[in-house]
């Protein structure tokens, strides 16, 4: 069983800023891409960043600048510092993961439970 948990999402200012967190656990042999994807009410879920085994890196246009994405391998964690945060990045935030187990080898993408962020006067 794998699993990815996140943390660190709530409620903030216009301007201001929230780091999120997202935990792999479970029988992993290696992690690929890890990422955040964002999904606000009638909207489809959209890549917000993601970050490949390699460190390369890929931005939604909408954050280049303000948003980073980082990675602790040692600790199957990726981060998502997030600045000047507007209205219009309010959304639930999901984590995903390209993961493959341990000992079957199986390699499949897999989800969070996402973390809600408002960003709200």
């Amino acid at each position: 069983q794998v699993q990815l948990v996140e943390s660190g999402g709530g409620l903030v200012q216009p301007g201001g800023s929230l780091r999120l967190s997202c935990t792999a656990s479970g029988r992993i042999r290696r992690i690929y891409a890890m990422g955040w994807y964002r999904q606000a009410p009638g909207n489809q879920r959209e890549l917000v960043a993601i970050m490949s085994s390699g460190s390369s890196t890929n931005y939604a246009d909408s954050v280049k600048g303000r948003f980073t994405i980082s990675r602790d391998n040692a600790e199957n964690t990726v981060y998502l510092e997030m600045n000047s945060l507007k209205p219009e990045d309010t959304a639930v935030y999901y984590c995903n993961a390209d993961i493959e187990r341990s000992p079957t080898n199986l390699r499949r993408n897999y989800w969070g439970q996402g973390t809600q962020v408002t960003v709200s006067s």
